[in-house]
């Protein structure tokens, strides 16, 4: 059986590679690390996600679910000022928890990027192990 040793990177389908670029190094401040097309990549703190455009359909949520989705974890200050500065910067936070109990506890907000993929933002209290 294969040892893994974590997630090297993940992959969000796109339909618009230059308006997803500057949706998630604009707004939501991740760090682009480079970009050959049809691929943006991306970093968030010690790991790597991709922006790949999606010949496709993307396959999206049904209204008000959130199931399909990708999560990123930020300090609880950082989750504050996302709060208050998504909003400011024309992003709807469409869902808020604060779970007590699960397999990840904390507090969490969804949005959508423009090609209504979910994002989860988490400020992490713990994690199952």
């Amino acid at each position: 059986m294969p040892r893994y040793e974590g997630v090297l990177h993940f992959t969000i389908p796109v339909k618009d590679l230059d308006r997803s670029e500057k949706f998630y190094t604009e707004v939501l401040e991740f760090k682009k690390v480079g970009r050959r097309d049809p691929i943006v990549f991306m970093r968030a703190g010690d790991n790597y996600f991709n922006l790949t455009y999606s010949e496709n359909p993307i396959t999206l949520n049904a209204i008000g679910h959130h199931e399909i989705h990708s999560a990123f974890r930020l300090t609880a200050e950082a989750y504050d000022e996302a709060l208050k500065s998504l909003p400011e910067r024309g992003v709807e936070i469409f869902k808020q928890e604060d779970r007590k109990a699960g397999i990840f506890v904390g507090r969490s907000a969804y949005i959508r990027d423009p090609d209504g993929n979910v994002i989860e933002l988490i400020d992490l209290v713990r994690a199952a192990t």
